[in-house]
Parts: structure tokens; C-alpha cells; sequence
């Protein structure tokens, strides 16, 4: 099967299991929908109070106008692994808000990226074309501004999530500031540290073009040469295997001057900070990580890393058709004044991130669980 087959073969299947978000397969013009009723969301320490309490205002807003019909589409890059929060989120709220939409993406990931990037492009223009009002798409970056700029065009109103065209014409970016995400996780690191000279090795990225990992390395490290340590960025080598990153590792912590005196990994492989940290012979250097991965849990619960960060990916995907929406029913402008506490600038929606500490992650979990997004 090639993978225009494989991918529409995934699309297919989501089809079917999220066509049940509206409340009819076709939209009857001028006939209003009931008021919309949020269903409360489990309390926790984890829970974002400020992200909930924005979501309720919007939602408060959005009453007080008429209420329509609506027919929007997500489109991720993926609905498995770290996106399968997203497609949750989405999910709910179309639900939620009783409009005609769908969530899309493929659950095969083989082939070239120009492939999946030309896809997407497909999809907006199907999305529109098919009578879509508002489409939220989580972009491979330029490579889509077009397709989100001809949409605009048509009067569609295009949301951004987890990644962003900052270039294109879209209304809005919703998802995590990678700059101060990586200053976040320095600063978790930090309280872990004796007090300086010290080298703190950054598992991160020096590669400018990578713009999202670029920026979150460079919180970091700005947050950590602040401090009065000396940051050490060791690249991490996602399409190489785990020994040659922990080999590259080993090699800068030996050599560092002064000596290694904490760690701290910005992706999904952070968990190679203890792998490098073991084969350097320095086992009990602290160690900070981010994102969900299950090694990174593992090593969390034996204590080898004290922390990690993770991303809002549920709320990421609810938020946006509630954006969606509310841009139709009271204007980008209004909306964007109720998402003040959330918004950076004028454009870009703020969901945080979670820190969660090695001997919270039962309760963590259990949050997610709650809410239907377990990582």
C-alpha cells in the first residue's frame, strides 16, 4: 500500500469515530444550538487554575451571543504517542460545543516528511472546500503557510497548535513558549544545585533552523549562565541510537572544566542524561527532563531524575476549537481580550507546562487519568 493509501486508510477510521461531534452530518443555516455546558473538571494539584478559569470565561462569553451551528476540522501531524492528548482534547470539545467536525491525521508515519507536509497542505484545502468555518492544524512550519494563507483567504479562521506559522495569515498560535519552558526547567535544576562554579550539561539543541529547540535550548541556558554556572550544550541525536548520544555525552562530561554539577534534557530522549551521566561515572549528578516518555518515568521513580516538564498536550487540543468557535460567534478581537491572561503578545496563547517532581508522579498520573489524557 503507498502512503497516500496508508494515510487516508487512518483518516478513514478516524472518520468514524468522531463524526458523532456534531450534532447532524449537515448544518441548517440560522437554526441556533442549546447553551453550552462545560462539564466540571476534576480538581488536582496539577490542574492549571488560570488555563480553567480563561476556558470558563470564554465560555461564559460565548453564552451571552447567539449560538450557532458550526463545522470546523483539527488536523495533526500524528494521532498516536505525543498527539493522541491532542486528538483527545479536540475531541471533547467538539463534543462539548455540538459542532460538525472532525479531528484528522494519519497513524502511519512512514514515508518522507515532504510527503506528510504536501498532505497537510491537501487537507486544509479539502478542509475548506468541504465547507469548514474555522480549521486548527498543527503545522510541519512554512512549508504550510500557504495553505494556511489561501484558506484565510476564503474567510476560514486557522488556529496553530503545538507548532507555529508565525508567517502565515492564522489568527492565533495555541500551545507551549519554548523559551520560557526552557528557562522553567532550568530553573527546576537549579534549586536541585550547589552553589556555582559548575558546568551544567543542556541535552539540547545548537541547530538554528530547528527554531522550537533552538528557543527552548536558549531559555535554558540563558537561565542557567544567569545563575553563575557555565551551561554545556551536548546536541541531542534523535536519529541516532542511544549509545552515540550517551558516547557524546561521556566525552563533554569528562573534559568539562569545572566539573559536571547538573543535567538537564529538553526533549522526549532526556532520559539519555542518566545513560551519559552513568557512562562519565558521575551517577548522582541531579538530573531534570521533560516530556512523558516512559523511560524517563522509570527513571523517575528509582530517583535518577528529579523532575520533568511536561507539556499541556490535552489541553493544547481543547482549547482550540473553543477558540474556534468563540472567533465566530464574538470576533478575534473579543476573544483575544478574554485569553489576556494566557496571551504573549497578540498572537500567541500560552498553556504552560506541568512540573512534575520524581515523587509526584502517581498523583500526576492520576490527574491525567481523570481527565482522559493519559501520556
Amino acid at each position: 500500500m503507498t502512503m497516500i493509501g496508508r494515510y487516508r486508510t487512518a483518516v478513514f477510521g478516524l472518520l468514524l469515530t468522531t463524526a458523532a461531534c456534531g450534532s447532524s452530518d449537515s448544518i441548517d443555516e440560522g437554526t441556533e444550538v442549546g447553551r453550552i455546558d462545560r462539564p466540571p473538571t476534576p480538581e488536582s494539584e496539577f490542574t492549571p487554575v488560570e488555563l480553567e478559569a480563561t476556558i470558563d470565561r470564554l465560555i461564559a462569553v460565548i453564552n451571552e451571543s447567539t449560538i450557532e451551528p458550526m463545522q470546523m476540522v483539527v488536523l495533526l501531524k500524528n494521532l498516536d504517542t505525543f498527539f493522541e492528548p491532542i486528538a483527545t482534547g479536540a475531541s471533547r470539545a467538539m463534543g462539548e460545543l455540538d459542532v460538525t467536525g472532525n479531528v484528522l491525521g494519519p497513524t502511519d508515519q512512514s514515508g518522507d516528511s515532504t510527503t506528510s507536509q504536501d498532505l497537510q497542505n491537501q487537507q486544509l484545502a479539502q478542509a475548506v472546500a468541504g465547507g469548514a468555518e474555522g480549521i486548527g492544524v498543527s503545522p510541519y512550519g512554512d512549508v504550510n503557510a500557504a495553505a494556511v494563507d489561501d484558506a484565510v483567504a476564503e474567510g476560514v479562521h486557522v488556529v496553530t497548535l503545538d507548532t507555529d506559522v508565525a508567517t502565515s495569515k492564522r489568527s492565533l498560535y495555541v500551545g507551549l513558549l519554548n523559551t520560557s519552558a526552557g528557562a522553567t526547567a532550568g530553573k527546576t535544576l537549579l534549586a536541585m544545585l550547589p552553589p556555582p562554579p559548575g558546568t551544567v550539561v543542556i541535552h539540547g539543541t545548537t541547530a538554528e533552523d530547528w527554531v522550537d529547540g533552538y528557543a527552548r535550548t536558549q531559555g535554558a541556558l540563558q537561565e542557567i549562565e544567569a545563575a553563575g554556572y557555565t551551561p554545556l550544550v551536548s546536541q541531542a541525536a534523535f536519529f541516532a541510537d542511544e549509545a552515540y548520544d550517551v558516547d557524546a555525552m561521556k566525552g563533554q562530561i569528562e573534559a568539562a572544566d569545572p566539573p559536571v554539577v547538573g543535567m538537564v534534557g529538553l526533549f522526549n530522549i532526556s532520559y539519555r542524561c542518566v545513560m551519559g551521566a552513568d557512562a562519565a561515572g558521575i551517577p548522582g549528578v541531579p538530573i531534570v527532563a521533560f516530556d512523558f516518555d516512559p523511560k524517563t518515568v522509570a527513571y523517575m521513580r528509582e530517583g535518577r531524575i528529579k523532575a520533568t516538564h511536561t507539556q499541556r498536550q490535552y489541553y493544547e487540543g481543547y482549547l482550540v476549537p473553543y477558540i474556534l468557535y468563540s472567533i465566530k460567534t464574538i470576533g478575534l478581537d473579543a476573544t483575544r481580550e478574554v485569553l489576556a491572561p494566557l496571551m504573549d503578545g497578540d498572537s500567541r496563547v500560552d498553556i504552560g507546562l506541568d512540573v512534575v517532581p520524581s515523587g509526584k508522579l502517581d498523583a500526576y498520573n492520576t490527574f491525567l487519568d481523570e481527565i482522559g489524557a493519559v501520556q
